[in-house]
């Protein structure tokens, strides 16, 4: 197996693997270099959604493919369909599922579906990004809080869609989008490292300031996290599996393929709570 390193310290293609047949030891390096590259890409894998699925229980433990959305069939429960025939877009920064208290360690995803062109995902990396933060605003950021909220984007979809019913999260029923707080400034459980921890799809304001203050504060995080050099972008082939560490990053899937049909399969892995500094 071979890592080959898309920027000094951000994501990984890796060669020489077929991931329908890993060994326990192929399983360790792949945890490891998540971790340490944050997001990892495999070309011309044979993967369906029961490779996916067992694939996802060596590496940890699954969820359900989303607290809101249901499964892609009765008989992968796991499975995400991102499908852009059913509003299945992700145009948006966001960390897949901050909007509960324990989101996801980390999640895999496999392209189905792609247009001639278009498509592509970008992935940014937070503790990069907050590593660049100047000294006075990581201190400030260090002290925050703030509020993620899921309902703008599954609350109609969880009352409309699946009457009121979700699936099952962390042993309960999801029947409703409580708002939860998370550190603004999330340190790695495995690393120690931080990492900015706030995202446009899901953070909805920060704790005790104003609503300007709030808004101005998000603003700053949400361009200093995207910039290029904290980025890498993935063009998909046929055959494509991405794996990323939730906890360290963000993504974006552009929407720049017209009317033509995407459709990507995603599962993820059971996390913990987030801790501040």
């Amino acid at each position: 197996m071979i890592f080959d390193q898309l920027s000094p310290h951000f994501g990984a293609i890796v060669h020489g693997i077929d991931l329908s047949k890993v060994s326990d030891a192929d399983v360790a390096d792949i945890r490891a270099a998540l971790v340490d590259r944050k997001v990892l890409f495999f070309r011309d894998q044979t993967l369906d959604d029961d490779g996916q699925i067992s694939l996802g229980r060596r590496i940890g433990e699954l969820t359900a493919s989303h607290p809101v959305v249901g499964g892609v069939d009765a008989e992968h429960p796991e499975v995400y369909a991102l499908d852009s025939a059913d509003n299945g877009f992700a145009d948006v920064w966001h960390t897949d599922v901050t909007f509960m208290r324990r989101p996801p360690l980390g999640s895999i995803l496999r392209a189905v579906t792609l247009p001639p062109t278009g498509g592509d995902t970008n992935w940014a990396d937070a503790q990069l990004a907050y590593d660049s933060l100047s000294a006075p605003v990581r201190e400030l950021a260090d002290k925050l809080v703030a509020v993620h909220d899921g309902n703008r984007e599954f609350g109609y979809y969880l009352a409309q869609r699946r009457g009121g019913r979700g699936n099952e999260w962390d042993g309960e029923v999801v029947t409703k989008l409580e708002p939860i707080e998370h550190p603004v400034i999330r340190v790695h459980p495995e690393t120690g490292r931080r990492g900015i921890f706030v995202n446009p799809g899901f953070t909805s304001h920060i704790v005790g300031v104003s609503e300007f203050e709030s808004r101005a504060i998000l603003d700053l995080l949400y361009a200093h996290l995207t910039k290029p050099e904290h980025i890498v972008r993935h063009r998909w082939r046929p055959g494509d599996v991405a794996m990323w560490d939730n906890r360290s990053t963000a993504h974006y899937a552009n929407r720049d393929y017209g009317t033509e049909r995407r459709v990507m399969h995603r599962i993820t892995l059971r996390g913990d709570v987030p801790v501040g500094v």
